[in-house]
C-alpha cells in the first residue's frame, strides 16, 4: 500500500496538460521518408502514459487508430466538423460567455465555400403584442404574412434576399408561435430553393438583443456580411448595390437611409452623413425637434463584429444594474420601470454611440420606402409593389379587355383561383386573393380582396380591405377617402363581415363577424 504522504505528493506534482503548439511549428517525425507517404500527426493527451511499444509485425497492415484526445487539443489541428461546432457552441457554452470570431478565411465552413463571402439574412418580425395598430386584420394572420400585392408581407423581404450573391440562410425571428410561421417557412424554402427558418424569441430583448440572443444559428455559416431588415417596411431593397457598397466603404454596418420631407422627418430616425464619404456623423431617434431630412429606412447590413458591440453594451448595461443593486442610487429613481438589462435597442444603444467614429455608413435608395404601420399603409404599398411587378414579376400581373375576361384598369394582380365575371371592371392598384367572386358589373378601384370573399353584381368597392369570407351585397357601395396616413382614411371590413344589399359603408372600420343593414359613415363597429 502506497504511504499516504508519497500519494498526496505524487497528485500535486501531476504536469498540468501542456499548451498545443501551432500546426507551422511541429517539428516532422524522424522516420517520416517522404512527406506524401508519412501518417498524419496525432496529438495525444499528455497526461496518460506512453503506448506500450510491440515490436513483432502486426498479422495485417492496418492504420493505427488514434488515441481518444480532449477536444481542446485536436482544435488547434483539426478544426471541428460544421455539426460538432453546432452543438458545441449551442450546449455546451454558457449564454453569458464572450463572443469568439474568427474572420470568414480563418472559419472552417467560409474555408469549404472558398473564396466567396457568404451572407446571412435575418428578417425581424415582431409579434402579436406589437402590431396592434393593424387590427382588425392582424387578428386572423400574423401581420408579417398579410398579403400586399398577392404575396405575404414577409414574402417581398425574402425575395429580395434571394438576390443577394452567396446568401447561405435566412432567418425570421419574432414572438409568434413556431406553428404560425410553420407551414409557410416550409412552402417558401421549397419554392425560392433557399434555407428559411423561424426562431422565436422566449421574451422581448430589443431590436439588437434578439439578434444577439441567436447568435450561435447566425454564425453557422460563418457569414462575412449579415443583412438585417424589419418586416413591416416597404421597399424596393437594393440589397444586391447595398452589399457593394457596404464592402467598399470597410466599416462595420451600412444603413439604407431615405429623404424626405421635414415635416415627417420626427417620425423616424433621424440621420446626419458625411455628403463625401456618406459615413454616419450622427443618429437621434424620433427627435422632438428637426435635425435632419435624413431618415433610416430599417434596412442594415453588417459585419460580425456588430455581434460583438452587442456583447461589450450588455455587459454596460449588467455592470450599471450590478451598480444600482448596491448602492441607494435606486431609491432616488422614478417609478418608471426600468429597461432590463439584457434589453438592448439598436437604434439608441448602438447606432448612436457608434456615430462618428467611421465604423456605419449610409447608402442612399432613389427608389420608393414606406413604412407599414396601419392598414391604410399596407393599402398603398400593396399599389407600390404592384407597380415594381411592372419590371421584376410582369407574369404575375392580370391583363383583359373585357372581351375574353374582365376589363383590367393599371396594375392588378389576380389569383388563379378566383372567379371574376366578363364585366367586371378592375383596377388600377387592385389585389384579389384565392377563391374570391366578383359578381357582373362589379367596380374595383385600389382595394385589397382577401381569401373567400364574394362581392355581388353592380357593387363598387373603393380603397377598402375586404377581409375573410365576407360579402357585399348587390349594388352596395364599400369606400374610404384614400388617405392612407388618417386612422379612418379607408375602409376596413374584418373576417365574415356581411354587408348586405343597397348599403353605404364610408370611412369605417368593421370588426369580424359583423352584419350591416344600414349605411355606416366614419364610425368603428364594435
Amino acid at each position: 500500500v502506497p504511504h499516504p504522504r508519497l500519494k498526496s505528493t505524487h497528485q500535486a506534482t501531476t504536469p498540468a496538460p501542456r499548451s498545443m503548439p501551432d500546426r507551422a511549428q511541429i517539428p516532422p517525425h524522424p522516420d517520416a521518408r517522404n512527406p506524401v507517404e508519412s501518417e498524419p500527426t496525432i496529438v495525444s493527451n499528455p497526461s496518460s502514459p506512453a503506448p506500450t511499444q510491440h515490436t513483432h509485425a502486426p498479422a495485417s497492415p492496418r492504420p493505427a487508430r488514434p488515441r481518444q484526445t480532449p477536444r481542446s487539443k485536436v482544435q488547434t489541428l483539426y478544426p471541428p466538423t460544421p455539426l460538432a461546432s453546432n452543438l458545441t457552441s449551442r450546449h455546451t457554452r454558457a449564454a453569458a460567455a464572450p463572443l469568439r470570431l474568427s474572420s470568414a478565411a480563418e472559419a472552417p465552413r467560409a474555408a469549404m465555400a472558398g473564396p466567396e463571402q457568404r451572407v446571412v439574412a435575418v428578417i425581424m418580425v415582431g409579434g402579436p403584442t406589437k402590431g396592434t395598430r393593424f387590427r382588425p386584420l392582424s387578428l386572423n394572420v400574423p401581420k408579417p404574412l398579410f398579403p400586399l400585392a398577392g404575396q405575404p408581407m414577409v414574402h417581398h423581404h425574402i425575395s429580395a434576399c434571394r438576390r443577394i450573391p452567396n446568401l447561405a440562410q435566412i432567418y425570421l425571428i419574432g414572438f409568434y408561435e413556431e406553428r404560425e410561421f410553420a407551414l409557410y417557412v416550409s412552402s417558401i424554402s421549397n419554392e425560392l430553393r433557399i434555407p428559411v427558418r423561424y426562431l422565436r424569441e422566449d421574451k422581448p430583448r430589443g431590436s439588437a438583443g434578439g439578434l444577439y440572443s441567436f447568435r450561435d444559428y447566425i454564425m453557422e455559416d460563418s457569414p462575412a456580411h449579415i443583412v438585417l431588415l424589419n418586416c413591416d417596411v416597404c421597399s424596393s431593397f437594393p440589397l444586391p448595390d447595398m452589399l457593394e457598397a457596404h464592402k467598399k466603404y470597410g466599416g462595420m454596418g451600412t444603413l439604407l437611409v431615405n429623404k424626405v420631407s421635414a415635416e415627417s422627418a420626427n417620425q423616424f430616425g433621424e440621420l446626419v452623413a458625411d455628403p463625401e464619404t456618406n459615413e454616419l456623423l450622427h443618429y437621434t431617434e424620433k427627435p422632438e425637434t428637426f435635425v435632419s431630412d435624413l431618415i433610416n429606412c430599417g434596412v442594415y447590413i453588417f459585419t460580425p463584429k456588430i455581434l460583438i458591440a452587442i456583447e461589450d453594451v450588455l455587459k454596460q448595461k449588467k455592470d450599471r444594474a450590478n451598480l444600482r443593486r448596491v448602492s441607494s442610487f435606486e431609491a432616488l429613481q422614478s417609478a418608471t420601470k426600468a429597461i432590463p438589462a439584457d434589453y438592448v435597442r439598436l437604434d439608441q444603444d448602438i447606432l448612436s454611440p457608434l456615430a462618428g467614429k467611421k465604423e456605419l455608413y449610409t447608402y442612399q435608395t432613389l427608389d420608393f420606402w414606406e413604412q407599414i404601420k396601419t392598414p391604410g399603409m399596407s393599402l398603398r404599398c400593396s399599389g407600390l409593389y404592384l407597380s415594381q411587378f411592372r419590371h421584376t414579376s410582369p407574369h404575375l400581373l392580370a391583363s383583359g379587355d373585357g372581351k375574353k375576361g374582365a376589363t383590367i384598369v393599371g396594375d392588378v394582380y389576380i389569383h388563379p383561383s378566383a372567379k371574376v365575371h366578363l364585366t367586371a371592371k378592375i383596377g388600377p392598384n387592385v389585389s384579389i386573393s384565392a377563391n374570391a367572386r366578383i359578381g357582373a358589373g362589379a367596380r374595383l378601384i385600389s382595394c385589397i380582396i382577401l381569401d373567400d370573399v364574394e362581392i355581388m353584381e353592380n357593387a363598387v368597392v373603393i380603397h377598402s380591405i375586404v377581409g375573410w369570407k365576407s360579402t357585399v351585397g348587390k349594388w352596395s357601395r364599400v369606400q374610404g377617402e384614400g388617405d392612407h396616413n388618417a386612422k379612418l382614411g379607408i375602409t376596413i371590413l374584418g373576417e365574415a363581415v356581411d354587408v348586405e344589399d343597397e348599403v353605404v359603408v364610408t370611412n369605417s372600420i368593421v370588426l369580424p363577424n359583423k352584419t350591416l343593414n344600414a349605411s355606416v359613415q366614419d364610425e368603428i363597429i364594435l
